[in-house]
């Protein structure tokens, strides 16, 4: 591996998305450093897109922000009412998201937890993220509860898998609905806002292929958005960022706080929100070396996985 890519291995403090490590791998171009994250599990092809955006920021650069700052929400994973709790006090935002359906029994505990965040937060804002695991049925259910144990949600994101669930979901609760795996993951993100689905897109720039491709979808959908996290380190934060502070309007708390979820980070200065906000950057931020040393990732094994599955993915951007 050559001076211009490094595969990192960064444990989480808790587990988050089924992984309690996060690997990914630094790009190195004219303008600065991109971070390619895919997920392991996603194909090459839905993969471009995170390399699509590694690629604008470390040799394009992005579009002048019109704001210098991005109010955001903390993360609160599947963890006991206690933990949860501390992590909305300990955070300083005003807004919170709350993991809720890890598991098929998870309702009880779903409840406890937003419960404590909203004893947590006082007058502030609580959204939930279901990951898209409910059926219809289930959905409506379990929103109406949660919603009376959060004392009003400003938003459910992601109830069911489908835009046609979504929709249906949309029609039979009071509170609003918001889109991400409809968006990011579809061959047509525009789907959620045609069919009337959601009343929120979250839009995370590192699998749309890029703020410039980012800032099109919003646009074109035409609803209120938020700017949320793939998972990335502060490096690839960096450019979820750039699109918050892109577009014209923002309504809501962006999803942007969870290097907090991470025991590391690649640069010195992580993008760890102030009172519940971050900075725009500019460019994207220069990873620390002892920190790229520390970090490194120990098996040669996945290192050559992802080599070899960035050159694959790279030869299908090339394609276009």
């Amino acid at each position: 591996m050559g001076a211009d890519t490094l595969v990192y291995a960064i444990p989480l403090r808790t587990r988050f998305r089924g992984i309690t490590v996060r690997e990914g791998m630094l790009i190195r171009g004219r303008v600065g450093w991109g971070e390619f994250c895919a997920f392991p599990e996603y194909g090459d092809r839905e993969a471009a897109g995170w390399l699509a955006t590694a690629v604008e920021q470390a040799e394009v650069g992005w579009p002048a922000p019109v704001r210098e700052r991005i109010p955001v929400n903390c993360t609160v994973p599947a963890v006991d009412p206690v933990r949860a709790g501390r992590i909305v006090r300990e955070s300083g935002c005003a807004t919170a998201k709350v993991k809720v359906a890890d598991h098929p029994d998870s309702l009880a505990e779903d409840l406890a937890r937003v419960a404590a965040v909203r004893e947590a937060i006082g007058d502030g804002a609580v959204r939930v993220d279901a990951n898209a695991v409910w059926d219809v049925e289930t959905a409506v259910r379990h929103i109406s509860e949660i919603d009376r144990a959060a004392g009003g949600l400003q938003y459910v994101e992601q109830p069911c898998a489908t835009v046609e669930e979504l929709a249906e979901v949309r029609r039979r609760v009071t509170v609003p609905i918001a889109a991400d795996e409809s968006i990011r993951r579809a061959e047509d993100p525009l789907r959620v806002a045609v069919a009337g689905a959601a009343d929120v897109a979250v839009l995370k720039c590192t699998p749309l292929g890029g703020v410039r491709r980012a800032v099109a979808v919003a646009e074109a959908a035409g609803l209120p958005t938020v700017v949320s996290s793939a998972l990335e380190t502060s490096v690839g934060l960096s450019a979820q960022l750039a699109l918050a502070g892109t577009l014209p309007s923002l309504e809501f708390a962006c999803g942007l706080g969870t290097l907090a979820l991470f025991e590391g980070d690649l640069v010195a200065e992580s993008l760890l929100p102030v009172d519940g906000w971050l900075p725009v950057p500019t460019t994207p931020p220069e990873p620390e070396p002892e920190l790229l040393a520390k970090y490194r990732h120990p098996d040669p094994e996945r290192v050559d996985w992802w080599m070899r599955r960035y050159e694959r993915v790279r030869a299908l951007l090339d394609e276009k």
